[in-house]
């Protein structure tokens, strides 16, 4: 008999449950929708909107001013054939490239120095964590005077002729200027994040691993870098994508120059389209360089989070 009322009573729980479920969403509450709501539209209004009209306009002649019209595709074309527009790409990523590898392991260094039994620790992760606090502005312009008068000033004072003049005065090493300027001050977000994953490991592991006689080299390879991945992806990631938009060190450092040499995509972007009456065909410049960032960003992605699935 109890059995028979169970089966009885089973099917009439099903068409009930649709109901509960529609009748919690009625109730949700409205305070969510007006928290999401304002943050969809004032998205759409400031990014979606002037995305589309970018991506219009880099099918027109648009100077920024006046009148224009529509010329298809053959802004994407030239970009393709302008020396400069793939001079300021090559420059842009092998800066990327570079200050990305280096970000990474000199904030890899610095964390796990961070994060081990030092005096002063709270203290010494305050001051790293000062450069990323400064305007990235105000930071270029400091190591401008620096490279232009106090580093000449130094070498010439040690004897070293050869590395007294201005470095960012040289086409072939202007690039090594802003390089280290921009290490200097992502390096502070990177080593954040790296501390945020090395507290995440347990100390028994280490424990164990100098127990069975472990090396520090050997902990590190197998213990450390293997269970911090997410977080390494995570910094490579974002620190390639930041430096492939880079613009305010070079604006403050160099200025594009000497020449030509150390102009950034941004940099020419921002030069022909509000400055050189090239804006239709910076925005070409500026929808395709958009496309290569998603598409660089979702391949690194990739590849690096299936790194993490083999050291798993």
């Amino acid at each position: 008999m109890t059995a028979t009322a169970t089966r009885a009573k089973t099917p009439a729980a099903s068409p009930g449950t649709p109901a509960r479920v529609r009748s919690s969403i009625a109730r949700t509450p409205r305070t969510f929708y007006w928290m999401v709501v304002p943050a969809v539209v004032i998205f759409f209004g400031l990014h979606t909107i002037p995305v589309l009209s970018g991506m219009f306009f880099s099918l027109t002649n648009y100077a920024g001013y006046g009148t224009w019209d529509l010329v298809g595709f053959s802004n994407y074309i030239n970009l393709f054939q302008d020396d400069r527009v793939l001079n300021s790409y090559g420059f842009t990523f092998g800066f990327a490239i570079v200050s990305t590898l280096l970000v990474n392991v000199i904030a890899l260094a610095i964390a796990l120095g961070l994060n081990s039994k030092i005096k002063f620790q709270a203290a010494f992760r305050g001051v790293f964590f000062i450069p990323y606090v400064l305007a990235i502005l105000i930071i270029g312009y400091v190591f401008n005077y620096l490279f232009a008068n106090s580093f000449p000033a130094i070498f010439t004072a040690l004897g070293l002729p050869g590395l007294s003049s201005n470095l960012l005065a040289s086409p072939d090493f202007a690039w090594v200027g802003i390089v280290i300027t921009t290490v200097w001050q992502a390096a502070a977000f990177n080593v954040i994040l790296y501390l945020a994953g090395l507290q995440t490991i347990s100390a028994d592991l280490y424990e164990a691993a100098a127990i069975d006689g472990a090396s520090g080299w050997r902990r590190f390879r197998s213990i450390t870098f293997p269970l911090i991945g997410a977080y390494f992806t995570i910094n490579m990631v974002l620190s390639f994508k930041s430096f492939l938009q880079v613009f305010d060190q070079i604006v403050a450092l160099t200025a594009g120059g000497p020449g030509t040499s150390t102009e950034s995509i941004a940099l020419v972007i921002f030069r022909g389209g509000f400055q050189g009456g090239e804006y239709g065909y910076q925005m070409a410049n500026a929808v395709v360089y958009l496309f290569v960032i998603i598409i660089v960003s979702f391949l690194q992605l990739r590849i690096l989070q299936r790194r993490e699935a083999s050291f798993s």
